[in-house]
């Protein structure tokens, strides 16, 4: 059944006023009232999940000025694509929990940028225990939206994400489905995997606007279909009795023209909900750059634009969860309204 009103999800904690995936960024979107926060996982060397956006760090911690690690700057061929930095696989946890977090878009939040320095990064069963402790202290559930990241990359280097998932929900008690938790990924065989290890959690797929599950390339080549067509009817069929839900791309459900104006919502909420299917969208911003041409002010890329009306827009289509990187505008406007 499609909810009310949607959940508001503190994307990587709250990341318009903290450093994403550090402690005081999920402590301050916990705080602003959110009704689940979403970590990103990747793995360390010696097979421990960490929280980081990517396996590349090098713009998000303080890796590239620490002259003990120059030594590990590489280029690698991240699904299909070649990227130089630094990776979470070629440090143990040890050595990354020497590293000191940063701002991601730093010209963007400047605010954000002003803790920079100040915290480690996380591992999975750290942010577990901050929440479980959280919603002890708050007297509320409060969820875990758990993104797998690269599962298919990562297991050609050796590591068995889903395995590595299970066995840490499991040692930190998330595994028995007694907290809210869902594992969302953009590879449909990883969340096979985690249900093969029998966590009771709600699975979620998630659908970029364009391009193709790498999973599935590595399986099909040129016959994998494109994230787009498993939003259609067709692949929403498909998708019943293998996923919970769908966490699709804004543009998905706003639908823009050519000109970037909003034609939506589209039906894609609608047919997801007739097939059972939830729908979560990512990501609500309020600045100029992720707002649809229509809906920005004149102004930097930084100002806040008109993001009411493109949010409106999102709550309209009926949606069942929401990503936002500003917990309290989020609240103030998915419950406020």
């Amino acid at each position: 059944m499609p909810r009310r009103q949607p959940l508001v999800i503190g994307h990587r904690g709250a990341p318009g006023y903290r450093p994403e995936h550090t402690r005081s960024s999920y402590g301050l979107a916990i705080a602003l009232g959110v009704d689940a926060v979403e970590p990103d996982v990747v793995v360390s060397s010696d097979g421990v999940l960490v929280v980081r956006h990517e396996n590349e760090i090098g713009s998000t911690t303080d890796v590239a000025d620490r002259p003990e690690f120059a030594d590990r700057r590489t280029t690698k061929t991240v699904e299909g694509a070649a990227l130089t930095g630094w990776f979470t696989e070629d440090f143990t946890w040890a050595e990354l929990s020497t590293l000191r977090c940063r701002e991601r878009l730093p010209q963007l939040r400047p605010t954000s940028a002003g803790f920079d320095g100040e915290e480690p990064p996380l591992r999975l069963h750290d942010l577990l225990d901050l929440v479980r402790t959280a919603s002890r202290e708050q007297g509320r559930e409060i969820g875990v939206v758990v993104e797998l990241k690269h599962a298919t990359a990562l297991g050609e280097l050796g590591f068995d994400l889903a395995a590595l998932v299970a066995a840490e929900l499991r040692e930190a008690g998330w595994a028995d489905g007694g907290l809210p938790l869902v594992i969302e990924s953009f590879e449909s065989t990883v969340l096979a995997g985690v249900k093969a290890h029998g966590i009771r959690a709600e699975l979620v797929y998630l659908l970029e606007a364009s391009g193709r599950p790498y999973d599935l390339v590595v399986a099909d080549g040129a016959a994998a279909p494109a994230y787009p067509w498993f939003a259609s009817p067709a692949g929403l069929d498909g998708l019943v009795g293998v996923v919970d839900g769908i966490s699709v791309d804004k543009r998905m459900i706003l639908a823009p023209d050519r000109f970037g104006r909003a034609a939506g919502p589209a039906r894609l909420v609608d047919d997801a909900h007739e097939r059972g299917l939830t729908v979560f969208t990512w990501t609500c911003r309020p600045e100029n750059v992720f707002l649809l041409p229509p809906f920005r002010r004149l102004g930097p890329k930084a100002m806040w634009g008109r993001y009411e009306q493109e949010w409106r827009l999102i709550a309209d289509a009926g949606v069942d969860g929401v990503f936002v990187d500003h917990p309290d505008l989020g609240m103030s406007f998915f419950r406020g309204r």
